[in-house]
């Protein structure tokens, strides 16, 4: 470092400190289907049918078929917070395309929310007890058991 005189290395180290606050993009972790706002656009409804969007899209992650065709897309992106927040993942995006089509296979309508409109759908409080998935009598005494064998090896 006999070549370096003391103002070039003090370029270096402004340089560098500069350099490392910057950060050219934000680390997205996208799950499902990626820009799925402008790719909804690109439908017509009762024009577009089943295979335009599949070339368009893609195969739906869900699909119910009572009544007519429903297939829902869903694109949710988390991003990285910034360093007071200690790097915790923040939800950017929610999205969820609702497509129905007809019996012919034509889009009927077209449905696209957004993360403020989902937070705004009410759910019901209310809950329904299932008989059939209640642990019988046996199962119940045998967990018990073996909570009270295996329990204790963590002390």
């Amino acid at each position: 470092m006999f070549f370096f005189k003391k103002y070039h290395f003090k370029i270096i180290i402004i340089l560098f400190t500069i350099l490392s606050g910057c950060q050219l993009q934000d680390h997205n972790n996208t799950h499902g289907i990626a820009f799925l706002e402008n790719r909804a656009n690109k439908l017509l409804v009762n024009i577009t049918n089943k295979n335009d969007v599949i070339k368009i899209i893609g195969y739906p992650q869900i699909k119910d078929n009572e009544g007519y065709d429903n297939w829902i897309y869903i694109e949710r992106t988390l991003s990285k917070g910034k360093y007071h927040e200690l790097g915790k993942h923040k939800l950017k995006d929610n999205n969820v395309l609702i497509l129905e089509f007809n019996k012919y296979g034509i889009l009927r309508s077209k449905e696209f929310l957004t993360k403020e409109q989902i937070n705004k759908i009410k759910f019901s409080k209310s809950s329904t007890k299932n008989n059939f998935t209640q642990k019988s009598f046996v199962q119940s005494f045998l967990e018990s058991v073996k909570q009270k064998m295996y329990g204790s090896r963590g002390r």
